[in-house]
């Protein structure tokens, strides 16, 4: 059994941290710039912090993700105690981490292999992937077929985000200034969903109730679902995920639904006013086990 390090960043989210703490991963943490001051993402800017500072900004928040030298530094670490070290990213399109990393491995001499790998997703997608790494490190007898079992469940993961307020969206390109505007008079919220790799609008709705509707519409679709998160902006959980959690029991009998707050990573994408859900299809062949 070959031994495997996992590497990630802190916009990835969890719906077990303590597990992940557990496991053999390390968590490189993204800077967040918030109006000109400087933040390590999970070390001295907790979620609830983060989204207070971020909730008024002068300007949109910023990410700086681990640089290049960072990447070095743990990946020559690494390779004195594993024979693989297998770096899991937010996507290339929204973030330079993974293009750090990569060229870091590309430095990095020694036996010890490298497999950079986009996860074509955020925060919780981010988080579903690193699960399925550890429990293939555990379960394959090679580094070839764990990172197989991990792009093929980058091609599983979905996710979609009801945003409040298209400040940040906006700011980002991702929403027109005119329509941000008019859905802001007319209190209408985008839906949107990471596709791609890029986060894109694919529809809007009117109230919390017609959210709730499209969340469910959006699960069904699934004949099998291998893990699912609820993102919310906050900690204690919301009156929402309450209402969908019980909704989803009656959907998905023996289906766990766990909530967490998503990322500041992921906040400075959709602002600090967005619930959203995450979901990794099942491989109908391949059970997936609840560690």
């Amino acid at each position: 059994m070959p031994r495997i390090h996992i590497v990630t960043d802190s916009g990835a989210r969890f719906s077990n941290p303590r597990l992940i703490s557990s496991l053999p991963v390390t968590i490189l943490p993204n800077t967040i710039d918030i109006d000109g001051k400087r933040y390590q993402e999970g070390v001295d800017l907790e979620s609830e912090t983060a989204f207070s500072l971020m909730a008024q900004p002068k300007a949109p928040p910023t990410v700086i993700p681990p640089s290049e030298e960072d990447f070095v530094e743990l990946f020559a670490r690494l390779s004195h105690h594993y024979d693989a070290v297998l770096s899991i990213h937010p996507s290339r399109e929204l973030s330079e981490s993974w293009h750090n990393a990569r060229l870091a491995a590309q430095r990095t001499g020694g036996n010890c292999e490298f497999a950079i790998v986009d996860s074509r997703s955020l925060c919780a997608g981010q988080g579903m992937l690193i699960r399925v790494a550890a429990r293939a490190a555990q379960e394959e007898d090679s580094v070839e077929a764990v990172i197989q079992t991990v792009l093929d469940a980058v091609k599983r993961i979905y996710s979609i985000y009801c945003v409040h307020d298209t400040r940040c969206l906006r700011a980002r390109g991702i929403m027109k200034p005119s329509h941000s505007i008019l859905s802001e008079r007319l209190g209408i919220k985008p839906l949107v969903s990471v596709e791609g790799g890029e986060i894109i609008i694919i529809e809007k709705v009117l109230s919390e109730s017609d959210t709730i509707e499209r969340f469910i519409e959006f699960l069904v679709e699934f004949d099998a679902l291998a893990d699912a998160l609820i993102l919310q902006m906050q900690a204690p959980i919301s009156e929402q995920t309450r209402i969908l959690q019980d909704r989803l029991a009656l959907e998905f009998p023996g289906q766990h639904f766990p909530f967490t707050m998503y990322s500041a990573t992921m906040a400075s994408y959709l602002g600090t006013a967005a619930t959203g859900i995450a979901v990794l299809e099942k491989v109908e062949a391949a059970p997936y086990a609840d560690f």
